[in-house]
């Protein structure tokens, strides 16, 4: 048995290289608590969160004062017990963000924990169902973004081998979301897949309207078209449209995707390994979507994902985003538009902890004694 023993945190804050607008927001800021525990033979596992502008503070108040306090001789190997634990004691504050985000960072190390013991890479550890992924790229999509520069980095990811990009949609006029996805359907063929993203931006009525013009360009899948709470408004636009409909990554629970799934409200899910709580619900609702013949394309993470994906035989496609490049020694190896999981023990995340160290938000660090 080996024995949790201590338990460190800190938090980093990761600003963007490009910038990032969707029709709701613009990320200026990515706040990424991290979570080290070590075990009772002198192991060490990573693990990680992360929020978008604001509330990682939070987080970080409820892993020092509530969640960390429980681990401290617990057998690390324990990994549904140590999370079933964990959400019960928070029952007051979940379902949630801060507490699934809280979640997410202990299991996170946890499974990197066990990975490293048993000398597995996570994907390996999860299942082992493929080795590499297709890519599709987000990071040149952003809402700010004129045509012709949207048509200029999907060319330059379709020359790279990437199969996809992401648009995203919101304009104040439909006419102005049409304009941006013709030309970049027009320049890069019928065979490249083009997704797009309203960020939850529309009601139902204007969700049906706008999805009829995505019809004309073949897109591969409407993204969070309304606020993620109204499973049933998803489930009739689901049914009025050819276009597939995806959602999950403003869901902090597996009942949340268990309704969409059972009311045919999500073509596709997009499970966020933070935002549901960690590797262990995870592979629940990926599981679950496989019973349902549902794919995952999960939101965001792509160094962690990518493992994810790869153990499972449901999951298509990895959203490229970059997020760790400056705390990482070495990054997702991408090859022909493909990426592929570190074969290394652990989630294969290459943590360069003199950067990290640097780049510490003060007054938030803390460790058990």
């Amino acid at each position: 048995m080996a024995k949790i023993e201590h338990v460190e945190i800190c938090m980093v804050d990761l600003v963007p290289k490009v910038k990032r607008t969707d029709a709701i927001q613009s990320f200026d800021s990515q706040e990424t608590p991290l979570v080290r525990i070590t075990d009772s033979d002198g192991m060490v596992g990573t693990g990680y969160t992360y929020t978008i502008g604001q509330g990682g503070p939070a987080i970080m108040s409820l892993l020092r004062e509530t969640l960390i306090p429980q681990l401290v001789g617990r057998d690390a190997e324990d990994t549904e017990s140590i999370w079933r634990d964990l959400l019960f004691s928070t029952h007051a504050t979940s379902v949630g963000a801060i507490t699934s985000l809280a979640l997410a960072a202990i299991d996170t190390a946890l499974w990197d924990l066990k990975c490293r013991r048993a000398e597995l890479p996570l994907f390996k550890m999860l299942g082992g169902a493929k080795s590499s992924v297709p890519c599709y790229t987000t990071e040149g999509g952003w809402l700010h973004i004129e045509p012709a520069e949207l048509v200029a980095d999907a060319l330059d990811a379709q020359a790279k081998g990437f199969a996809g990009s992401k648009i995203k949609i919101g304009k104040p006029h439909m006419a102005q979301d049409r304009a941006r996805l013709a030309a970049v359907r027009d320049a890069v063929g019928p065979d490249y897949e083009i997704m797009v993203d309203a960020n939850q931006a529309f009601s139902r009525a204007e969700a049906t309207r706008r999805a009829r013009v995505l019809e004309e360009f073949d897109i591969a899948w409407f993204e969070e078209p309304m606020p993620a709470d109204n499973v049933l408004e998803h489930a009739l636009l689901a049914a009025s449209t050819s276009v597939p409909i995806a959602v999950g990554e403003s869901m902090y629970s597996i009942s949340q995707f268990k309704d969409y799934l059972t009311s045919g409200g999500a073509s596709i899910v997009q499970v966020d390994v933070a935002r549901i709580g960690g590797i262990t619900p995870w592979m629940k609702v990926a599981h679950m979507a496989e019973a349902f013949g549902v794919p995952v394309c999960p939101h965001f993470l792509m160094e962690l994902h990518v493992s994810l994906v790869c153990a499972i035989p449901n999951a298509p496609w990895l959203e490229y985003i970059p997020q760790l490049d400056t705390i990482t020694k070495t990054g997702l190896r991408i090859e022909q538009g493909r990426a592929h999981p570190s074969d290394q023990p652990g989630l294969g995340i290459d943590w360069d902890w003199e950067a990290i160290k640097a780049a510490e938000i003060d007054g938030l660090s803390w460790q058990t004694r």
